[in-house]
This record gives C-alpha cells, structure tokens and sequence, in this order.
C-alpha cells in the first residue's frame, strides 16, 4: 500500500509464466497470486502446472521486474504524507523478497522512514514460515514492534492479506487506491475477505486510524 507496484509485477509475472509455456494472463495471475509469498507462488506452480521454478527463471524474472521497478513504479498519492501525519509507530510487513521491499521504498523516496535500507521497520514472509493468509508474518511483525495484536490495524490490498490480518487478531482495513484494485470484484474480494472498512485515499487514513475500531 506504499506503492504501486502490483500492476507491474503482475505484468512481469505472466510475461515469465508465458515463457516457460504456461498462458496466464495479468489478471488471473492476480487472483491467484496477489499478496501470496514467491515461496507460495513456487509452490502452486508445481502443483498445478507442473512447473519447476529454477534459480535461473526466477533470477531473470527478479531482474526484468527490478528494472521494470526503476522505470515505471510511483507511490501511492498521498502516502508520505500520510505517513508523516501518523503519530503511532508503523511498519512494512510483506509477502515480498527483502530485496524488492528495499528497492520499491529506495526508489520511491520511503526508505528513510522505515530505517533506511537495512532498517528494522521492513518485515518480510522470507522471515516466518507461513506467508499470508497465515498470520505468521503479522504477528511476528508486531511483536518485534513491541505491539500487542489487538492494537495493531493492518492497511492491506489483498484478501489473503486481510485474512492473515484477522487471524492474526488485528483490524484490518482494505485499500482500494492501487492500480490493480479499483475494479467492483476487488473492493467485493476485500469485503468478503473480512476487511473492517475499505477505502481509497491515502489522505484519509491518519483519520481512520485515529477512530474507534
């Protein structure tokens, strides 16, 4: 929710699933793989498609979407000063390789206020077993915060991220202001998920979170 990457990691992700000969396109790799670990992605590849991901495929397809990333990603509208206006502590937790966290805050001008490149407010599923929807990721994020679950609230795009949100006891409020979000079926995917509310502007949640649960 920090940036707009989905669109393009999508779009990279069915080019490399084409070359290696399976047909899928963006929209589908999204509602299959959206907010679900490269470890999860891997998994269902074999499983269902009978494709082995190599350290090569994935090495080629992690360059082609970093330099996508220098070329075209944005942030959010709105999100530094949304994150300059809140006054709780705040943190990354994503399904994303440490790498592509870093890169994506790096090239967008967030880095520093999340610690910089190294810093210890970037949280990644490479660090729990589960990824999302499992809670794992979540609460080890909130623990290593200090943060008690039950105060946490977690600004999620995806339903799998809303699930992991809810089981991990914390609320959880679905963003629908990235490019891969604003269609009818998601703010419908993200309420049948169990998000607390949905919104679509970064300016409005210092007020959001600020309100009574």
């Amino acid at each position: 929710m920090l940036v707009d990457s989905e669109p393009i990691a999508l779009r990279v992700l069915s080019e490399a699933l084409a070359e290696a000969g399976v047909a899928m396109t963006a929209d589908a790799a999204q509602a299959r793989f959206l907010g679900r670990s490269l470890a999860a992605l891997c998994e269902e590849l074999r499983r269902d498609f009978g494709l082995d991901p190599d350290p090569a495929w994935l090495e080629r397809m992690r360059e082609r979407l970093h330099a996508a990333f220098r070329a075209e990603l944005r942030p959010i509208a709105g999100v530094a000063a949304a994150l300059d206006a809140l006054e709780a502590p705040y943190c990354v937790a994503s399904s994303s390789q440490p790498e592509r966290i870093a890169l994506s805050l790096e090239l967008t001008g967030l880095a520093a206020r999340f610690g910089g490149r190294c810093g210890g407010r970037m949280f990644s599923a490479t660090m729990v077993a589960r990824g999302k929807p499992a809670p794992d990721l979540f609460l080890h994020a909130a623990a290593a915060m200090g943060a008690a679950p039950a105060a946490c609230a977690v600004i999620e795009d995806s339903p799998a991220g809303v699930m992991a949100a809810r089981a991990a006891g914390m609320r959880a409020l679905g963003f629908l202001g990235g490019g891969h979000a604003r269609a009818p079926a998601h703010r419908h995917a993200l309420a049948a998920a169990g998000a607390h509310l949905l919104f679509d502007e970064m300016a409005r949640l210092p007020g959001l979170l600020a309100s009574p649960a």
